[in-house]
């Protein structure tokens, strides 16, 4: 049976973000209750905090900020509008508590990614991340730039290189979850890495670590001494 859309007015006021907002403050709102702010409305199919909730979903407010305006606009209720104001609004956060210049994290071991990946870990699928760094290997930017199915991530070379060469990166690390928990490489995994290695030598953006994370753990493919570093 298909799921009967609660319109936002059938809600209580107090259960409204904007009157919650008005009323008790912006402290007092969830994470989905101040996206709902942002979006101001919903979908046909969804009411505004429902929109919210599914757009938080895998990997809440630090998740979305990874995305770019093409992927958020094309997530199906957002749309060139609504990206567009979430975009600029994690900016400006950024620049008031981070300044105009965004500091930079040294990116050097791979605990230090394992640290960063908190929201994918124990994602039902796979998030196939990119560290951009620069030639001191201080990290420049991350980004989310693939997310498959619940045992597959498809990723392709053009996907990672676009961002090193847009943030002028000098090098990269990548990394992405298993959501079987399983720390091991695939034959796929390492098909991936060489191809994103090889990639990499002919732009002169070296390929530093591939890390596989689950919730317990991770496993660096260049500490274990995988050939696709060697060869």
């Amino acid at each position: 049976m298909e799921k009967k859309r609660v319109a936002l007015n059938d809600l209580a006021r107090v259960q409204r973000p904007r009157e919650k907002l008005a009323r008790y403050g912006q402290g007092r709102l969830s994470d989905t209750e101040l996206l709902a702010v942002l979006l101001r409305t919903g979908s046909k199919k969804e009411n505004v905090l429902e929109l919210a909730g599914r757009l938080l979903k895998g990997g809440g407010l630090p998740g979305i900020a990874q995305f770019n305006l093409e992927q958020l606009r094309k997530i199906p209720g957002v749309g060139q509008v609504k990206a567009g104001g979430i975009l600029a609004a994690l900016e400006i956060g950024r620049r008031v508590f981070g300044g105009q210049k965004t500091e930079l994290k040294q990116m050097l071991s791979p605990e230090d990614v394992f640290e960063s990946l908190k929201d994918i870990r124990e994602s039902r699928k796979e998030h196939f991340v990119v560290f951009y760094l620069d030639s001191r290997n201080q990290q420049i930017r991350r980004e989310i730039v693939s997310v498959g199915t619940i045992n597959s991530s498809l990723v392709h070379p053009r996907e990672v290189f676009e961002g090193a060469v847009k943030y002028l990166a000098a090098n990269v690390i990548v990394a992405h979850n298993h959501p079987s928990g399983e720390l091991r490489a695939s034959e796929k995994d390492i098909a991936v890495t060489r191809r994103l290695r090889d990639s990499g030598i002919l732009l002169g953006i070296e390929l530093l670590d591939h890390i596989i994370v689950s919730k317990g753990g991770y496993l660096s493919l260049r500490e274990a001494n995988a050939r696709e570093f060697s060869e």
